[in-house]
């Protein structure tokens, strides 16, 4: 987009190209998440739980190894993004993640701050999930377990960080 401004006699081209950053809202997508090891992320009971949350140990895909990535829309340089249950909860990293305990819920009704997630790309359609406290998540062992499953304390990104996000699921 090209725009003329005059001022007191002087004329500026302004031009506007919007080709690298996009402030429009990515529309929601789901998608079911992969450890390092080949195990899906399963949101127990499809959501609404604040104890046995996460379980990392599902050899397919089923409703509650699907979530729906919702772009928070807040104009950051990543995409933030509330990531939403089967049954409509958003996760979420308690205290904004830096925790190996009481690690993440699944009751939130609304996209808040520790509700947000950034898919950081490492390449060939592997990710990192960072919380807003700038730690990664971790699935402990990198997957199949059902007890000490995810910790948000990882300040660096290793094997047991990375996921494959499969998505466009119906």
């Amino acid at each position: 987009m090209k725009k003329t401004l005059i001022l007191g006699g002087f004329s500026l081209l302004i031009v506007q190209s919007f080709a690298s950053i996009s402030l429009a809202c990515n529309g929601p997508i789901k998608c079911a998440i992969k450890t390092y090891n080949g195990h899906y992320v399963t949101a127990v009971g499809g959501g609404g739980r604040i104890t046995d949350v996460i379980h990392t140990d599902a050899k397919k895909i089923g409703s509650w190894e699907t979530f729906v990535f919702e772009d928070s829309c807040d104009g950051d340089s990543y995409i933030n993004y509330g990531l939403k249950t089967v049954k409509g909860y958003y996760l979420t990293a308690v205290s904004g993640g830096g925790r190996i305990t009481d690690v993440i819920h699944s009751d939130a009704t609304q996209l808040q701050a520790w509700e947000k997630f950034k898919t950081i790309s490492i390449g060939g359609g592997i990710y990192a999930l960072q919380t807003i406290s700038g730690n990664y998540v971790t699935a402990v062992g990198g997957g199949g377990r059902i007890t000490n499953t995810i910790h948000t304390d990882a300040k660096q990104i290793g094997n047991w960080e990375k996921f494959k996000l499969e998505c466009g699921l119906p």
